[in-house]
């Protein structure tokens, strides 16, 4: 029997993309997205949003795409798959993490700055190129910290 570690998520940047190079020359840009959850209280009624926050790691071409034309509040749309990492913080403490690897990424709605008609219409999503094969392990930066602000 197969196993299937597949993920989809669409959500707002909750900064800037980052992006950096492998020791290979490869580009990866790192993403923060943040994901609402909605549920009903079930003493009040309402209904209440919760972010879920994820760190995204997108490769070569596509990372490249995504660090020119991505800012911190645009909705993605992310296809990817789960990684589960591990490492020793500074402070000697055993950390992990789950982090998502980006197999495409998927631009929506309008670029910052991007006049609107006053219409409301619904943009056409746009697919950034696929990216490169990543081919082994990777170096991850220690860290996992969830003190990102939303910006929406």
């Amino acid at each position: 029997m197969a196993n299937i570690n597949r993920v989809v998520l669409v959500g707002n940047l909750t900064r800037d993309p980052e992006l950096k190079s492998l020791p290979s020359g490869m580009a990866v840009c790192d993403l923060r997205l943040a994901v609402n959850s909605r549920r009903k209280n079930g003493q009040t009624g309402e209904w209440i949003e919760e972010p879920n926050y994820f760190t995204v790691s997108v490769f070569g071409n596509q990372a490249e795409n995504c660090a020119r034309f991505l800012s911190r509040g645009r909705a993605v749309a992310i296809d990817g798959r789960l990684r589960w990492r591990e490492w020793t913080a500074q402070d000697g403490a055993k950390r992990e993490a789950v982090d998502v690897i980006a197999e495409t990424v998927q631009f929506i709605g309008p670029r910052d700055g991007a006049e609107s008609s006053g219409s409301e219409r619904r943009p056409t999503p746009v697919a950034a190129p696929a990216a490169a094969a990543t081919g082994g392990e990777t170096a991850w930066p220690a860290g996992g910290d969830v003190d990102d602000d939303i910006p929406f």
